[in-house]
């Protein structure tokens, strides 16, 4: 009798183990069907290396003028928020690495120095070569050129 009470309890108990619960979709306002069909949507939300650049873009111009008002706080805080962009991007678009790289290893440092050293003629050249290296980088990239530039108007609000 025990050995049969513990074969029932050993095969409820092997069972219960190896059951698999009911996958019960899970939809918001806009995003519907499979959890594959909704991650597609998600992921298509975030699209590519485009939207990486609109907000590079936009840092960019806060970049340079926080350099010209010698607003090194906040110079450097754009950077910072520019390298955390394309590295984000680059998740999403690995296949931008190559290209990526060297923007991230020397360009970005480099305007880091000048920021750091408060130099704003410094700031001057590095942010020159950061634009010279945008322009290189999407002829690299085979995406349409731009032609990067410096900024002369101010987008933001914000100033020194």
């Amino acid at each position: 009798m025990k050995t049969i009470c513990k074969l029932i309890l050993s095969t409820v108990f092997i069972t219960s183990c190896t059951t698999k619960t009911e996958y019960i979709p899970i939809e918001g306002k806009w995003i519907k069907g499979t959890q594959t069909e909704q991650l597609k949507t998600i992921e298509n939300q975030f699209r590519g290396f485009d939207k990486t650049m609109v907000e590079v873009g936009y840092r960019y111009q806060e970049l340079y003028w926080g350099g010209q008002d010698e607003n090194w706080e906040y110079a450097n805080y754009q950077l910072e928020k520019i390298e955390k962009t394309i590295k984000l991007g680059l998740q999403r678009r690995p296949k931008r690495a190559q290209s990526a790289t060297h923007f991230l290893e020397y360009v970005i440092p480099e305007v880091n120095k000048a920021i750091q050293a408060e130099d704003k003629q410094r700031f001057n050249t590095n942010i020159e070569m950061m634009r010279t290296n945008c322009t290189n980088c999407h002829i690299a990239e085979r995406v349409p050129t731009f032609t990067v530039r410096i900024p002369t108007h101010r987008q933001s609000p914000i100033g020194n």
